[in-house]
């Protein structure tokens, strides 16, 4: 899966790529999320991490695809911002350590197998420090068979998270707000999430 996002990065672009996502620039422009040391989990090539630069965050910003890490590196350079960038596996952490007041993640817990999901959770939660809010967007709705069978060939683990999953996943830890999403779209995903978690 390294390989597959680290040729998609240096040689395309991805979908996702883009400006920084509008939930989070909403919440940051509103004052609800306020600039503190946070971290953008699965940074990409780095413009939700270069955005919160901009706005007074002291940003620290991992992935596990080197190629994306150059690209957001650049991006910050043109930006004149300073960000932490390092390669690292959120599943398998050996870079990042100490704790953040912010935890940001578009798209990176929804791809993950239910293995990778427990050791994502594992090592991500120790992360959030007391009272530390968890941004966090996946896909979400409740798969068909057929689209079990599709998801089951694709070059990620996962895709989309069920309803009630990401309570069971980090319910035990924080309190969990889903504050946007739809379900029930026509076409393919089908349907959206973000949650703003807050540690217990």
């Amino acid at each position: 899966m390294k390989l597959f996002y680290n040729t998609w990065y240096r040689y395309g672009t991805p979908p996702w790529v883009g400006p920084a996502r509008s939930d989070l620039t909403g919440l940051v422009e509103s004052g609800t999320l306020r600039p503190c040391r946070v971290i953008d989990l699965g940074c990409g090539v780095g413009d939700n991490a270069v955005f919160l630069a901009q706005h007074g965050f002291e940003v620290t910003a991992v992935d596990f695809a080197a190629a994306a890490i150059a690209k957001a590196k650049e991006k910050a350079r043109q930006a004149g911002v300073e960000v932490n960038f390092l390669v690292d596996d959120l599943t398998r952490l050996t870079k990042v350590s100490g704790e953040f007041d912010l935890l940001v993640d578009y798209g990176v817990f929804d791809d993950l197998s239910a293995r990778q999901r427990a050791a994502y959770v594992q090592q991500v939660v120790p992360l959030a420090g007391p009272g530390a809010k968890f941004l966090l967007w996946c896909f979400e709705w409740e798969p068909r068979l057929w689209e079990r069978a599709v998801i089951s060939v694709l070059p990620f683990d996962g895709l989309a998270l069920m309803p009630g999953e990401a309570e069971r996943w980090f319910g035990t830890d924080f309190d969990v707000e889903r504050i946007s999403g739809e379900s029930g779209l026509r076409g393919w995903p089908r349907g959206w999430a973000v949650y703003l978690m807050t540690r217990h």
